[in-house]
């Protein structure tokens, strides 16, 4: 995987990229490497321990305050998976707060960190920090949605598929769209506990404005656990209920079998039972009538189609 570390500052009134670390600047980091680690928290003054955390793909969402007074946020971010049965997932972004600097380091690259670097929010200013973070948080917040509504999309597009084909591809597409939901589901409520945590407590310094954006971060936050849990029950719904609709026609076929099993066994038996050498032949009723085998094989069957319609097949 490519490490790639881009530098970023706000410079008349635009969001603009540098050549090396300044003062007030953003520092992104994707998968850096030890050299890239050292040089970063050498210049900035942060321990190494706290760059390489974020980089573990199992790091739970907290906060945390240094032993150096720099702040440690940890959030799930969104992202998808190219060469994956699971089309969408999470993985931790770290996010460093330091007097001079703002780092953030993530596993992978990803395309929020990527738009938000080529399309940053407007009035972005890499000085006033605290709100940096907070316009960060609200674009996690929006993604999460974004994707939310993308996986509701293509759920439904799967499922009138799979009302005409009813086939394993289609039912797979889904148990990874399940699964996606509950690593997304997971993933908010572990980001709602930080977010929640940030704002009783003292890990950023935030004034009215900035209390209230936090407010409508952990608003969007909210609605994205939502819809989360409601699609997932939708699709657990839609899952249980193919699985009886195939239950169903897998009996309906079995019943049907057996039915054509039984009707090609009666005219078998009448003709074997002609065919018996039997002394005397008066045991055999009408055998000296040719076509009565074939006559009474025929209304057999008749009789027992009707009864198994009748008493079987009622709609």
């Amino acid at each position: 995987m490519i490490t790639v570390i881009s530098f970023w500052k706000t410079i008349d009134g635009k969001l603009q990229s540098l050549g090396d670390i300044e003062d007030n600047c953003w520092i992104n980091m994707v998968h850096p490497d030890d050299v890239e680690i050292k040089r970063v928290t050498e210049a900035v003054g942060v321990d190494p321990s706290v760059l390489r955390a974020a980089l573990d793909e199992e790091e739970t969402s907290y906060v945390d305050i240094t032993d150096d007074g720099h702040t440690f946020i940890t959030l799930d971010i969104p992202i998808v998976n190219d060469s994956s049965d699971v089309m969408y997932s999470t993985i931790p972004l770290g996010i460093v707060l330091t007097r001079s600097h703002i780092i953030t380091v993530c596993l992978r690259d990803n395309m929020m960190l990527s738009e938000f670097e080529s399309n940053p929010p407007k009035n972005l200013n890499t000085s006033a920090k605290t709100r940096f973070i907070l316009a960060l948080m609200l674009r996690i917040a929006n993604r999460f949605l974004q994707y939310l509504r993308q996986i509701n999309r293509i759920s439904n597009s799967i499922e009138e598929k799979l009302y005409i084909s009813q086939r394993n591809k289609e039912v797979v597409e889904l148990l990874g769209i399940q699964k996606s939901l509950v690593f997304f589901s997971t993933s908010l409520k572990a980001n709602q506990a930080t977010l929640d945590k940030i704002l009783k407590g003292k890990a950023l310094k935030m004034s009215e404005d900035d209390t209230d954006m936090l407010e409508d971060v952990l608003i969007e936050v909210r609605q994205a656990i939502e819809m989360s849990t409601i699609f997932s029950d939708i699709l657990s719904g839609t899952m249980d209920a193919f699985a009886s609709i195939i239950s169903n026609n897998l009996n309906t076929i079995m019943k049907t079998l057996t039915v054509i099993t039984l009707l090609l066994t009666i005219p078998t038996a009448v003709f074997s039972y002609y065919g018996m050498n039997l002394e005397p032949l008066e045991l055999l009723p009408f055998n000296n009538v040719a076509w009565f085998p074939l006559l009474l094989a025929v209304l057999l069957v008749a009789v027992t189609g009707i009864y198994f319609k009748r008493r079987h097949f009622k709609k």
